[in-house]
């Protein structure tokens, strides 16, 4: 075992931990973080963006998709589009990618606002960022079954990406319907996301996902913990029949809310942008650059920006915040990761003989791949 490994393992441990804090304490998050682990063999957010750093070359196209719908207010929430434009602006620092952020139609004002805020010039289509810096694509996709094939080929013919990522994306469960935390069931509001990444998948193209529930896009990696242990998860749990009281669509749904899609890389955290801000922060690392990581600064500016562009919480309520948690947790996250990966390149050198010693006595043999 080398130093670097050694660092790896624990830079990652930290990371994943930091992602993974519950301040509300109902332990959903230690749930799937011990299923997607043992999946992985290593910690994830590391893990992730070793594979990332693998793939992504100068100029590649990375789609990204994510934008859930909630009901009763018809909005996006804000989690998963703030993480999805942050994760762009480090995938063009740290590879000069050209990010393609694929969402609901809810979403698009928003990741436009928010790509402003970091910086980053936004536009309609993947074509048309093929040859411009400091650039992403901003894309609508359909909630209509019947059309998700068509755009989904299209899409993927006008720029095969070296990766697609989702970040808190609505995945159909096994019987094709989109259901909410609390089990109702949101088909009708819900794009069709996980066509394309279900398309990209079988064109070989390497796929990432990010949850914090079990009902996006890919958590289907870890299906028997999901139906095992999460509330409305499992076949038949889902409450569609009262979705149907509550708006009038009927549904024949049998399933539970577990996402159907599985993944090759997955992440999980307490919050998805959580899980997002971890993914950076390795890559952070492992390129070597700070800058690739953002502050607490622009967290805050890109939570702001969200906030006025239409987004709102998880609880509905139109302000800076991510899945019901204001500006302090959301800041203090980031400033932690940011500072784990300072302290672990500045100590490298002066720490150097702790990690041989360390290393020698034996305790990390079989816990480091």
């Amino acid at each position: 075992m080398t130093q670097q490994e050694l660092t790896l393992h624990n830079l990652g441990q930290s990371l994943d931990d930091l992602c993974n804090l519950d301040p509300r304490g109902y332990g959903v998050c230690r749930i799937l973080y011990d299923a997607a682990r043992k999946a992985m063999g290593e910690p994830l957010c590391m893990h992730a963006a070793k594979e990332l750093c693998k793939l992504i070359r100068a100029d590649d196209y990375v789609y990204i998709i994510t934008g859930f719908v909630l009901r009763p207010f018809k909005k996006a929430e804000t989690d998963g589009i703030i993480g999805s434009v942050l994760l762009a602006r480090s995938l063009i620092k740290a590879f000069g990618a050209k990010p393609v952020l694929v969402c609901q139609e809810e979403n698009v004002q928003a990741a436009k606002a928010i790509a402003a805020v970091c910086g980053v010039h936004s536009y309609g289509s993947a074509a048309e960022i093929r040859s411009l810096p400091i650039a992403m694509a901003v894309v609508p996709f359909t909630k209509n079954a019947a059309r998700a094939d068509v755009q989904a080929q299209m899409l993927l013919a006008e720029a095969k990406p070296s990766a697609i990522i989702s970040i808190e994306a609505p995945g159909a469960n096994s019987n094709g319907e989109y259901h909410n935390a609390i089990g109702l069931n949101m088909t009708e509001l819900e794009a069709k996301l996980d066509v394309l990444y279900a398309a990209a998948q079988r064109m070989g193209v390497p796929s990432f996902a990010i949850g914090d529930l079990g009902n996006e896009i890919g958590m289907g990696k870890i299906a028997p913990q999901l139906e095992k242990y999460i509330p409305y998860a499992g076949k038949g749990r889902c409450r569609c029949q009262t979705t149907a009281d509550i708006t009038g669509v009927q549904s024949d749904c049998t399933g539970g809310i577990a996402a159907a899609t599985s993944c090759d890389h997955i992440i999980t955290a307490t919050v998805s942008d959580w899980g997002s801000y971890g993914l950076i922060a390795a890559i952070a690392y492992l390129k070597e650059d700070l800058e690739i990581m953002h502050g607490a600064e622009l967290e805050k500016a890109a939570c702001e920006a969200a906030a006025q562009n239409g987004m709102i919480d998880m609880y509905g309520w139109m302000l800076p915040a991510i899945d019901g948690f204001g500006l302090a947790i959301n800041t203090s996250i980031v400033t932690l990761m940011r500072e784990c990966v300072r302290e672990a390149h500045k100590l490298r050198e002066t720490c150097k003989v702790w990690f041989e010693k360390t290393i020698e006595l034996g305790f990390y043999d079989d816990k480091v791949k």
